[in-house]
């Protein structure tokens, strides 16, 4: 950036800490705790708990109940201060970090920097994909799909043109991930316990849900009969499975796939949701850069194994934006992560120790009453490890009102067939899925006209 648009240093602290997810905010709590000065910067005022973003985006659950406030989450703490803005660029020979809020360029001098930017969703080179796709990384994601999938379900119920019927009614989800199998699992659902009780002229039958995935398992990372009994839950509640094919191309009507023994096919659909693959954010190629740090393909940095940065002592990187040694990219890994950087910081433990991951089993949940976990060698399936992974998830909220309201929610949506969150409003124009917010003049233009139509898993 030109360092001469930018401020003079207006003051520091003792620890920078770059985001607001599970990593930054762990690391921000030990500090807190001990007493350590910090400022944590970040792009949004919450903080998300993205592995219940699915259940935002299919009405379950509201944004407000699985993304608090940051400020709310560490007021208990007078050495932190929370900032609204984006990090833009780092002199780590400097110690100074800038960082744009309202539109000014803010600089904050620091003894320690930890970034914790998470990642953002990969299109592997397509990224055309995005203005005709939804994705599900932030609550924008979220809602904006839910009010797709509700507007289909609404159109479909009056529109008298069968083949319009028909694409209003198709859904494809590309990627048979966490995220991919949760929206098409729970696609489903509403097909078979909201729609067919709420909209009298709609059916289950009438909803098609495909999930698309380029390797030959549902759930890759955890293979074997896990998976396998994911696959068969899938397509026991009306979701056609679809492995070993590639997406070729994606369009406003839908997705043309190929795959080794059907050749190319075209698969027509109003709605297409992407969770193939992630990136690290921006911030991590500016880290790159400044530090002379190798990333990987995706974009993440190849850290220490005490998690620091290139050859800077106290710079440190944590959570989806890093690999090492093959961690998933899973919220434990993060939250470890950032209490190890704390300790560290803080003297707890002498610096340069490389960071130790205690693996405390993974699940994925598939639809209700189904999901697996792993817990070393025990593997769990079924309502057993649907209820531990309700149970895990309830702990891992933050806040009493959030859980309660959270658990209620599930009550009335598992067990009974509402969806308290699925409404929208009528638009001025029909809502399509170029509509969404998007940094793009060029989009913003094209949504202000009339259209045509518009990895891992989650750990215990």
């Amino acid at each position: 950036m030109d360092r001469t648009t930018r401020t003079e240093t207006a003051d520091s602290t003792d620890v920078v800490i770059v985001g607001s997810g599970f990593g930054a905010l762990a690391t921000a709590k030990k500090l807190g705790k001990a007493g350590t000065p910090f400022v944590l910067i970040s792009e949004t005022t919450e903080h998300l708990f993205q592995p219940l973003l699915y259940q935002v985006a299919t009405g379950v659950l509201s944004a407000a109940e699985i993304a608090p406030p940051v400020r709310s989450i560490l007021a208990k703490f007078p050495n932190g201060d929370v900032r609204l803005g984006r990090v833009v660029d780092v002199r780590p020979d400097d110690h100074e970090v800038d960082y744009v809020a309202d539109g000014v360029v803010h600089t904050i001098g620091y003894k320690s920097l930890v970034a914790a930017t998470g990642a953002r969703q990969s299109y592997f080179g397509n990224d055309h994909f995005a203005k005709v796709t939804f994705a599900l990384k932030t609550v924008e994601d979220a809602e904006a799909l839910r009010k797709q999938i509700l507007r289909c379900f609404e159109e479909a119920n009056t529109t008298k043109d069968a083949a319009r019927r028909r694409d209003l009614l198709s859904f494809v989800v590309v990627g048979a991930g966490p995220t991919g199998v949760e929206l098409a699992g729970q696609i489903r659902e509403l097909a078979q316990r909201y729609v067919e009780q709420t909209f009298h002229g709609l059916s289950a039958d009438d909803v098609s849900v495909k999930l698309v995935e380029g390797a030959g398992l549902v759930l890759p990372p955890f293979g074997g009969k896990l998976s396998e009994y994911s696959k068969d839950s899938l397509e026991k509640s009306g979701v056609e499975v679809v492995l070993d094919t590639m997406v070729t191309d994606i369009d406003e009507h839908g997705v043309t796939v190929k795959s080794k023994t059907d050749g190319e096919q075209r698969i027509t659909a109003e709605t297409v949701i992407w969770s193939a693959g992630v990136q690290a954010n921006d911030f991590a190629g500016v880290l790159a850069q400044r530090t002379g740090c190798d990333t990987d393909r995706a974009g993440r940095l190849l850290i220490n194994r005490d998690l620091t940065v290139g050859g800077y002592a106290d710079v440190y990187a944590i959570g989806d934006m890093t690999s090492l040694d093959k961690l998933p990219g899973q919220s434990p890994v993060a939250m470890q992560e950032g209490r190890h950087v704390a300790k560290t910081i803080t003297g707890k433990i002498a610096r340069g120790t490389a960071f130790k991951y205690m693996d405390k089993g993974s699940m994925a949940i598939i639809n209700r009453f189904r999901a697996i976990t792993r817990v070393g060698k025990l593997e769990l399936t079924g309502m057993l490890a649907w209820l531990t992974w309700l149970a895990v998830h309830v702990y891992y909220l933050i806040g009493f009102r959030n859980r309660a309201v959270t658990v209620l929610s599930w009550f009335e949506s598992f067990l009974g067939h509402q969806r308290p969150h699925f409404h929208m409003a009528q638009d001025p124009e029909p809502a399509r899925f170029f509509e969404r917010v998007d940094s793009g003049t060029e989009d913003a233009a094209a949504a202000s006209q009339p259209p045509e139509r518009h990895e891992e898993a989650h750990a215990a």
